[in-house]
């Protein structure tokens, strides 16, 4: 007879194979690159990419359910730029995130950053500890990211809908203020971490916040069976981050949406009657991408 204890065993690798699993968040791809270092021997990074993939990958971000079909895709490049000592390095960091457009077999890039100015200490077998209230120069830019993509993607489906996430980045870059850390200044107006979640929080980027849920709920995602209705929202939403772009001095998280969305605002006014009028308001808020748009009235 089967002692107990090895029925409660069974019993529970029964129930394992019988419920359904429940997946995390992120779905992130990982690359780390070290070519520009020279002088020694760094083949050891190439275990921090497999433990990045691990610890985005494998940790709940949230309370919420997510289905596998549902994960958010995103990809992280490290590159070392500088090697400081033989284990403290200069990188950049290259992050993208994407969400589906529903009704198309299309994706739209949510976020895009290049982070100039990330400084750790890594040496050979040390691992990443999630340890979110305490800094941490490689686990602190990791967890701030990461809850940043969380808080993008939620803004997309639900006006205002990531807040809870931007919280928690907020308190990283908060800590690692505090601690004087490289990169995470929100002041003298620096593309840094700090900078961006703080325009992200300020009442003043309101109009940005829930332009990210009209942009992709009812512009992108109607797009195919209401074409000029979401032309038309699309036309609301560049009328209005015109007159944000007056308004402040300071706007990394408006150079963010650009960055990730100027081709498709084109490509959504590209042939239109409403192109000419979008083209003067895209040249005021977004002239990094003035070529771009002429284009879209040619």
């Amino acid at each position: 007879m089967l002692r107990l204890w090895s029925l409660l065993a069974l019993v529970s690798i029964a129930l394992l194979l019988v419920l359904p699993t429940q997946a995390q968040e992120l779905n992130c791809s990982v690359q780390v690159d070290y070519r520009q270092l020279s002088g020694s021997d760094y083949t050891f990074l190439d275990e921090l990419e497999q433990r990045t993939v691990e610890y985005i990958n494998m940790r709940r971000w949230t309370d919420d359910r997510f289905e596998e079909e549902e994960r958010i895709n995103c990809s992280m490049q490290i590159a070392f730029t500088e090697a400081i000592t033989l284990t403290q390095f200069r990188a950049r960091l290259v992050l993208s995130s994407t969400r589906p457009i529903y009704g198309s077999a299309q994706r739209t890039q949510v976020l895009t950053i290049s982070d100039e100015d990330w400084q750790f200490e890594y040496s050979q077998g040390t691992p990443l500890i999630f340890q979110p209230d305490k800094y941490d120069p490689i686990t602190s830019v990791l967890n701030y990211y990461a809850y940043m993509m969380l808080g993008f993607d939620y803004d997309t489906f639900d006006e205002l809908g990531g807040q809870p996430h931007f919280e928690k980045a907020r308190t990283i870059a908060l800590t690692a203020q505090n601690t004087g850390a490289v990169g995470w200044s929100s002041l003298g107006g620096d593309q840094s971490r700090g900078e961006l979640i703080s325009n992200v929080m300020d009442p003043r980027f309101s109009v940005l916040r829930t332009a990210y849920f009209d942009y992709h709920y009812s512009c992108l995602d109607n797009f195919i069976e209401n074409t000029d209705d979401a032309r038309q929202v699309m036309l609301s939403i560049v009328r209005d981050l015109a007159t944000l772009r007056e308004d402040v001095t300071r706007a990394y998280y408006l150079d963010q949406f650009y960055s990730a969305k100027y081709k498709e605002i084109v490509g959504v006014f590209q042939g239109s009657q409403e192109a000419s009028q979008a083209f003067d308001d895209l040249s005021k808020a977004d002239p990094a991408h003035l070529s771009d748009y002429t284009s879209m009235i040619n």
